[in-house]
């Protein structure tokens, strides 16, 4: 198998802070790769290394099948979670700016066109400063890819996104994907990534806790959750017989079931407290499956970044 980007005992530190302690990775050519993980937990540090942005105190990083390049490689395009454009230059200029950057000189058909694609042509000859926020933030998506990379690395690209835009982005990376783009993105919606990409990979606190394709992570953990909806909001489920932990969405709850439960005993003891509008047996979300390798540590790490 041949790797995109290949990371061999790294590790970063700021000052007595481990960010990435002796990360292990493999990214295969061709890959939607999803790096998930709480705020804080070395997702964003690791992108940097990889891009050459930061260079770390051990192991050995290849990209490209190259260990040595300039950071701003011709072949990797990057967006980072830290927005940024020339705010008095004119969109189109911006764009065929940074395509120009990365060796793509005749490329103004291609920036009318992914103008185009993202409704804004018609701002073409406006400057960046007149952009709404959102507007803003497909630009700097067209940055990033004008220039076709091999390798596209998105730091929390759908921050901030409504959902229409949301999906734009989304149909344009997986276009991107089927040219033969590795890619590469970072998220803490793990829905996103769970619908998105054909490998995981999870660090919490600098360290991996999982890197498997998701079929593989769906057979290790097996059909042991159940979702359901019912008819009152905050039903207590907690104290139900073979339910280990209940994850409560309002209406819609997540329960995971202790082994050997009976889903059946569960759903008459839960029939007896509520009118049920939806229950069903499934594997567990990727929201869950990282809570139970971090534990209770990773769930308080959660519930601050919620509040």
């Amino acid at each position: 198998m041949t790797y995109a980007v290949q990371l061999e005992g790294v590790t970063k530190r700021f000052g007595q802070h481990v960010a990435v302690d002796h990360l292990e990775l493999a990214v295969p050519e061709g890959a939607v790769y999803g790096f998930i993980g709480p705020n804080g937990s070395g997702k964003t540090t690791t992108l940097r290394m990889i891009l050459r942005i930061l260079y770390p105190e051990e192991g050995r990083i290849v990209v490209l099948g190259r260990e040595r390049a300039a950071t701003a490689d011709d072949s990797v395009g990057y967006l980072p979670e830290e927005r940024g454009l020339y705010r008095k230059m004119k969109v189109r200029d911006v764009l065929v700016y940074f395509a120009r950057l990365k060796g793509f000189r005749n490329c103004r058909s291609a920036v009318d066109g992914w103008l185009d694609r993202f409704e804004l042509g018609a701002w073409a000859d406006r400057r960046v400063e007149t952009l709404s926020k959102g507007m803003s933030q497909k630009v700097q998506f067209l940055a990033a890819v004008v220039a076709r990379p091999k390798l596209l690395i998105l730091d929390e690209p759908f921050s901030g996104l409504d959902p229409i835009n949301m999906e734009l982005l989304k149909d344009a990376v997986l276009t991107l994907h089927a040219e033969g783009t590795t890619v590469i993105f970072s998220t803490h919606d793990m829905d996103i990534a769970e619908r998105m990409c054909d490998t995981i990979f999870m660090i919490f606190r600098g360290k991996k806790v999982l890197d498997d394709t998701l079929e593989a992570i769906s057979a290790r953990y097996g059909q042991d959750a159940i979702r359901l909806r019912t008819a009152e909001n905050n039903v207590s489920c907690a104290d139900l017989p073979g339910v280990l932990h209940v994850t409560p969405y309002g209406r819609y709850t997540e329960l995971r079931m202790a082994p050997g439960a009976d889903p059946q005993e569960i759903l008459k003891a839960l029939a007896a407290r509520t009118r049920i509008e939806q229950f069903s047996l499934t594997r567990p979300s990727l929201h869950d499956v990282f809570l139970r390798i971090a534990g209770a540590e990773a769930q308080q790490t959660e519930d601050a970044g919620r509040g």
